[in-house]
């Protein structure tokens, strides 16, 4: 989101009652980073921050943000549909399904056609079933799945139901396959694009992925975090400001008789 002093004065923050913030998550942060970067930009307050579906740190784009009372609302805009552009890689495969980890087998890619790959969208289309990335962050008994992953321990994943809306190829230039999906809370890109290899009867991993929607939110209209953290900061200052004014005020009407309201006091 563009930051301009005519935007701010549009927007009236009022992050303790409730805020709906929309995110461009950065390369490598986890989503967690994002909002832990959020929340100490509020202190001294203390609010409730939390997000609504997670990006894996190697993902870019939107993420939602809710503070205060619209926590209560994270899993309705979690349960929306999401929209993904991003590129997978052919003729190679890793254990992260992504570029967490290094290449583990190879494939020869010289008899595909951008006929053959577009076509093997139509599989994914509609509801299927997916087992998850064995580095994720999906809880077996209580532990994430990438925390047994990286010690190198048997994981246990478990099929889940998603529906893919859309999925279309938008380029090819082997071994490089740009792609756009529509799908379901709960899909995991990583395995789709692992599974879109072996019915290739090849290899695949996901090189780069963006979430550009969720529901009716867009990425076009989300906040760079450091933007989003000055404007927070200015708004909690002014309201610290204005707290400590009417304080003042109270002070002054209690020594003319006024009793002092608990709703007079400076926030702390």
């Amino acid at each position: 989101m563009q930051l301009d002093s005519t935007s701010i004065k549009i927007k009236q923050f009022n992050f303790a009652e409730g805020e709906l913030l929309l995110v461009n998550k950065p390369y490598t942060w986890t989503s967690f980073d994002v909002v832990g970067k959020l929340r100490n930009s509020f202190k001294p307050l203390k609010l409730k921050v939390g997000h609504a579906g997670t990006l894996d740190p190697l993902a870019t784009g939107l993420l939602i943000i809710c503070t205060g009372k619209m926590t209560k609302q994270i899993d309705t805009f979690q349960a929306e549909e999401k929209e993904y552009t991003g590129t997978l890689v052919l003729g190679a495969t890793t254990p992260s399904y992504d570029m967490e980890t290094e290449v583990n087998e190879k494939f020869d890619t010289s008899n595909l056609t951008a006929d053959q790959i577009r076509n093997a969208c139509k599989r994914f289309i509609g509801d299927i079933q997916q087992y998850p990335p064995a580095h994720s962050a999906v809880k077996i008994d209580g532990e994430r799945l990438y925390e047994k992953a990286r010690r190198g321990e048997e994981v246990e994943r478990r099929l889940r139901n998603v529906t893919i809306s859309e999925f279309e190829i938008t380029r090819v230039e082997l071994p490089e396959v740009d792609f756009r999906i529509v799908c379901s809370k709960g899909t995991y890109i990583r395995s789709l694009v692992h599974d879109f290899g072996k019915a290739l009867n090849n290899g695949a991993y996901l090189s780069k992925l963006t979430r550009t929607r969720s529901g009716s939110y867009h990425v076009d209209d989300a906040w760079e975090v450091m933007e989003l953290v000055d404007v927070i900061k200015a708004e909690s200052k002014s309201q610290r400001l204005k707290a400590k004014h009417k304080f003042i005020i109270s002070l002054k009407l209690c020594a003319f008789g006024f009793k002092l309201q608990n709703e007079d006091l400076p926030p702390h």
